[in-house]
């Protein structure tokens, strides 16, 4: 079953971010929302181990909070809305937030 992952906490206070990459599966996908997005920083080794992701992983990001953060997507990762949140809540089968 494919699981959409849900980060929200800075990938530099806590090891969420690495923890979550090691449980990904296959089909999931990885949703950046909240101070997450800063792992998408150029040259920030979160962002290198966000491109090292299979390719059959989504990476997204929510637009509102790169926008309010400053941050431009990297090209891997999709920009979504809030209309895309819910689309892509309801595209896998489960949604996880790691709070």
């Amino acid at each position: 079953m494919a699981t959409l992952h849900v980060l929200s906490h800075s990938p530099f206070s806590d090891s969420r971010l690495s923890s979550c990459l090691r449980l990904l599966g296959a089909n999931d996908g990885l949703l950046l929302s909240g101070d997450a997005v800063y792992a998408l920083q150029p040259g920030s080794a979160q962002l290198r181990a966000l491109e090292m992701m299979p390719d059959s992983i989504g990476l997204f990001a929510l637009d509102e909070d790169l926008t309010a953060r400053g941050i431009s997507a990297a090209q891997r990762a999709q920009v979504v809305d809030y209309p895309g949140f819910v689309e892509l809540s309801c595209r896998f089968d489960k949604v996880n937030s790691w709070l």
